[in-house]
């Protein structure tokens, strides 16, 4: 891909994301703002049609305000609920385990595979107890987890599956997109800083329509009908009822606006990640660090993070690497610090750092550094020679 000429002003400071915003997400915007109809409405029909058409496999597709909306709501609609187990990982958001006890239910954590960083599935099979009723894997980075596997623990012992692919738009796992497979239901996040953004905002797909139509009902306060239905009609339709206790989840046509024309980008951003990441991998060869595991072939990373891993030989330790970064004004990350080591999870279920060692070593180590479509050549350049000037 050709080298992309960018109309931003040059800065001492290289941040870790930046949006790429265009103007067509700004003529889109403006378009919704002069129709007067600024909440759910065209916008967000519009653009829930097209992600479902984009992810293909005959999905329904229901527009949240944000990620862990979508969790909630798909959890709640497969039947989470006090007294039930929901089988994750401790490397993630905390938004991935919070949902869960916004159900009254309780994550139960698995460590990570050290290669790829997702949920090792010889651990979920181990952790499965006559309370499980879901699995949570979250594909960390951008890179799928091994699905096949999860998915096979899942119908072995009758349980449910939904995705957390916050970080896996566009994603392929086998030649498919992450979002089409055999799970309950896929949720994934339109965040400043995720491949696609919507400013805040996500969306659920599913196959079943029993759980689309319960999502749907849940995000705007269980009333059995939209506000624009009842405010477009012609017919007098003021009359709604309340049917469940919903929540108020629904994305507005204002964030959906951005998110029409990122979608039709996606491909285009992924291209520019992968190419990103392929420089990375080449100027990093050598250095006392670990690079990220790529996708097998075949298969697609969506390279929303490329973290890497400091080794044992590196003369600097992690929290200085980061310090070092940033004395060169170059924003660094970290994704993530385990939840395990987070007071509420340790104290309320006992566990200690060393219960996921896997998990607790990749953190010790791990950097995430800059890496997002508006990067110039310059910019990347940037970022290596400062790696480069500290560890080699």
């Amino acid at each position: 891909m050709d080298e992309r000429v960018l109309d931003r002003p040059v800065s001492d400071f290289l941040p870790f994301s930046l949006p790429d915003i265009g103007e067509e997400e700004i003529g889109e915007v403006v378009d919704t703002l002069r129709s007067n109809w600024l909440t759910t409405g065209p916008k967000t029909r519009r653009f829930e049609e097209d992600l479902g058409a984009f992810i293909g496999g005959g999905v329904e597709a229901i527009a949240v305000n944000s990620a862990t909306a979508g969790l909630h709501l798909a959890l709640e609609a497969v039947g989470v609920g006090p007294g039930d187990e929901v089988i994750t990982t401790p490397y993630t958001f905390p938004a991935t385990a919070e949902v869960v006890r916004y159900l009254g239910a309780d994550p139960v954590f698995v460590d990570i595979d050290p290669g790829t960083m997702n949920m090792d599935p010889t651990g979920v099979e181990a952790a499965v107890t006559e309370h499980t009723k879901a699995i949570l894997p979250v594909h960390f980075g951008g890179l799928a987890c091994d699905m096949e596997a999860i998915l096979g623990i899942a119908r072995r012992h009758g349980l449910k599956v939904i995705e957390d692919a916050a970080h896996a738009l566009p994603t392929l796992y086998r030649g498919r997109m992450v979002g089409s497979l055999e799970s309950d239901a896929t949720v994934f996040s339109f965040y400043a800083t995720k491949t696609i953004t919507t400013g805040e905002g996500g969306m659920i797909v599913t196959k079943d329509a029993r759980v689309a139509d319960r999502c749907r009902l849940m995000r705007l306060h269980g009333i059995s009908r939209d506000s624009f239905d009842r405010y477009t009609s012609r017919k007098a339709s003021w009359y709604y009822e309340v049917v469940a206790p919903g929540y108020k989840y629904n994305m507005t046509d204002l964030a959906a606006s951005l998110g029409i024309h990122q979608l039709r980008k996606a491909y285009i951003f992924q291209a520019r990640r992968d190419e990103l990441a392929a420089r990375y991998d080449e100027a990093f060869e050598g250095l006392p660090l670990t690079r990220p595991s790529s996708a097998p072939t075949g298969d697609t990373h969506a390279w929303h993070l490329y973290v890497v891993r400091l080794q044992d030989s590196a003369e600097v330790s992690r929290d200085r690497f980061i310090e070092r970064m940033a004395e060169k004004g170059i924003g660094c990350s970290v994704h993530f610090i385990p939840l395990h080591l987070h007071p509420y999870w340790r104290d309320r279920y006992g566990l200690k750092p060393e219960d996921f060692p896997n998990a607790l070593l990749a953190y010790q180590r791990t950097v995430s550094l800059p890496i997002y479509t508006r990067m110039r050549r310059e910019d990347q350049e940037r970022v290596i020679d400062a790696v480069r000037g500290i560890l080699a």
